[in-house]
């Protein structure tokens, strides 16, 4: 009965600690969306610097104050490389909100060059974090790993895995995140 007593507990507390997100997007988390998990609450992105194709630096914070799909990606991932087109299209599609591929570790810009015209990549940015310094400050371990982050620069949701971006439910739910 006590452990009965302490499981309740527990559950009613981890409930009041965890508010429900102000959006109800469960019944839009369907097909590959439902590997989406909400980050409750939204958690601060650290600051950033990026690298572009030409070795440039290219801070994170360019895109305050925008919606971004922040995708941690390599050129040797085939998950990777099989959803960066459904990247690509989202971009086309939405063009409200950043999509942002960062290719994660070692990654010759010339092969990210390769990959993208080979796969016809055409509105996504090159970014590189080469020393995987924003990733591991991220807990991204495995690729890819996707992270939906609110104009205010926090982490609202996280999908582990590749997903088809630009299918309906992508759409709809990110159409439905995004909304004021």
């Amino acid at each position: 009965m006590r452990n009965l007593l302490l499981a309740v507990l527990y559950t009613a507390l981890t409930l009041g600690a965890n508010p429900a997100p102000a959006t109800d997007l469960g019944p839009l988390q369907t097909g590959e969306m439902k590997k989406l998990i909400l980050t409750e609450p939204p958690a601060a992105l650290p600051e950033a610097i990026l690298t572009d194709a030409k070795d440039g630096e290219v801070p994170l914070s360019n895109w305050k104050g925008k919606w971004l799909v922040l995708n941690f990606w390599a050129t040797w991932c085939a998950p990777c490389r099989r959803e960066m087109p459904s990247l690509d299209r989202l971009q086309a599609a939405m063009p409200g909100i950043a999509v942002l591929p960062v290719a994660t570790g070692r990654n010759d810009p010339e092969a990210i060059a390769r990959f993208y015209a080979d796969a016809a990549i055409t509105t996504l940015p090159t970014l590189r974090d080469p020393k995987s310094a924003l990733s591991r400050q991220l807990g991204v371990f495995g690729l890819p790993v996707t992270l939906i982050v609110n104009p205010e620069g926090q982490e609202v949701a996280r999908l582990i895995g590749d997903a088809e971006w630009d299918s309906p439910e992508a759409i709809a739910l990110l159409t439905a995140l995004t909304q004021p």
